[in-house]
């Protein structure tokens, strides 16, 4: 526990994003970090020596590895995924599926469908135990954490005021800040760009030993909530300290018991921002994939495990709904929409960040986890399926295509289960 793990291309999750360039020039003023309390020397001895190991702080690759990492108990032993004897879908959609996921230097990939594993396959030396480093797929942990937390009373709703959790907001701008804000990312907190340089607030927030205390006190606002999606890791970073305000516990703790133990999932690890600190909430779990596999499950099955209401009824549906100021976002999620070809995580209107779409995806109530290096899990209610996808990106010269995966194994599912799909509309013309 706790000790150095060497690990490839680790990054802030979905970091892909940071090469957005810099933003407008009325808000670049706020990516000095703020005027804030002087932390103690060796905190930021620390963070001098985390930001060194940064080859190129712009570029989003992110450490070479984690220095603190905590274990996060899951189920013991986890609960067996049971195999389907006769899978549902073709053979040859499957061998496709697996010849693709080989190809784009995949690390695992997990099929199921209504109850059974359709099939599963390991890459390399990973196997079914093996802790992968997730990025973003922290995102939408972090939501069904939240969703946890409402079902246990620890949250009014998901239209109270973080302030009353975060009592340094009171009576400031950010007291208009919606717990939903930060699952939506429609917060108005400063959108994720380049970090420049040691003093930049975007390093600071993801490298900095105290960084739960920066993204309190120091993270700038720079739009009136609820009015604009822009990503931003800080939205979902918050949220670890948010639920330890709530609840009385430890991050890392309310996922093992109220998540993953309830799922029978197998636990991991954390990166933590010191000994005995905060864990980080938008990024920096490592879980093997059949824990990815079971919080895509207890979606589909709107919040149940084991015949137990995990997350509030209708929560689900909130997550997978996409707000007015993007129509392919939810609460940590994707969703369909309408089809466009190359679409990302930044706002639509920024011509960054996009990742290939090749044809619309076969049922519109798809929606998926999505996180860098192109480590996706889809969901589509409608066919009961579910499929998870984690590696690295694809070698250089070959782009992943973000639809290509799911629609081949829709394609594979019987006459009877497609017959009740709707493909991803197209956009209207105007």
């Amino acid at each position: 526990m706790n000790s150095p793990v060497r690990l490839l291309a680790l990054s802030l999750c979905a970091s892909l994003f940071l090469l957005a360039g810099r933003p407008p020039a009325a808000l670049s003023q706020n990516l000095a970090a703020a005027e804030g309390p002087a932390y103690d020397e060796a905190d930021e001895a620390l963070y001098r020596q985390r930001f060194e190991r940064l080859a190129d702080p712009a570029s989003g690759i992110g450490l070479p590895f984690y220095d603190t990492l905590q274990d996060v108990a899951g189920a013991n032993p986890p609960q067996a995924l049971v195999m389907a004897k006769m899978p549902r879908v073709s053979p040859d959609a499957l061998e496709e599926a697996m010849e693709y996921a080989a190809k784009t230097n995949s690390t695992a990939l997990l099929i199921w469908q209504d109850g059974l594993i359709q099939a599963a396959r390991y890459f390399g030396d990973a196997t079914a135990v093996t802790a992968l480093v997730s990025q973003s797929l922290a995102k939408p942990l972090s939501v069904i954490a939240v969703g946890r937390a409402i079902q246990e009373g620890h949250f009014a709703s998901l239209d109270e005021s973080a302030a009353n959790y975060f009592h340094e907001w009171r009576d400031t701008p950010k007291a208009a800040i919606r717990v939903r804000h930060f699952l939506d990312m429609r917060s108005g907190l400063l959108r994720q760009a380049p970090g420049t340089g040691i003093d930049d607030v975007l390093n600071r927030v993801y490298l900095h030993p105290r960084h739960d205390e920066i993204l309190i006190n120091e993270y700038p606002l720079v739009g009136k909530p609820g009015s604009r999606y822009d990503y931003a890791n800080a939205n979902s970073e918050l949220v670890a300290p948010l639920i330890e305000r709530a609840t009385g516990e430890q991050y890392e703790d309310w996922v093992a018991e109220e998540v993953l133990k309830p799922l029978g999932a197998a636990g991991g690890q954390v990166w933590m921002n010191r000994e005995g600190g905060t864990a980080h909430a938008g990024c920096c779990w490592l879980l093997p994939a059949e824990t990815w596999l079971r919080l895509a499950i207890l979606l589909i099955n709107d919040g149940m495990a084991g015949g137990r209401r995990l997350l509030p009824e209708g929560f689900v549906r909130e997550m997978s709904t996409a707000t007015p100021q993007n129509p392919h976002a939810g609460m940590g999620v994707y969703v369909a929409g309408d089809y466009i070809r190359g679409r990302g995580a930044a706002n639509p209107e920024l011509p960054v960040g996009r990742t290939l779409h090749g044809e619309p995806y076969l049922a519109d109530d798809l929606f998926l986890f999505d996180g860098n290096s192109n480590q996706v899990i889809y969901i589509v209610p409608s066919a009961g399926l579910v499929v998870a996808r984690l590696g690295n990106r694809p070698p250089a010269g070959t782009e992943w295509d973000n639809a290509y995966l799911i629609n081949t194994l829709l394609r594979g599912l019987d006459d009877e289960i497609r017959s009740g799909l709707r493909p991803q509309p197209l956009p209207a013309q105007d």
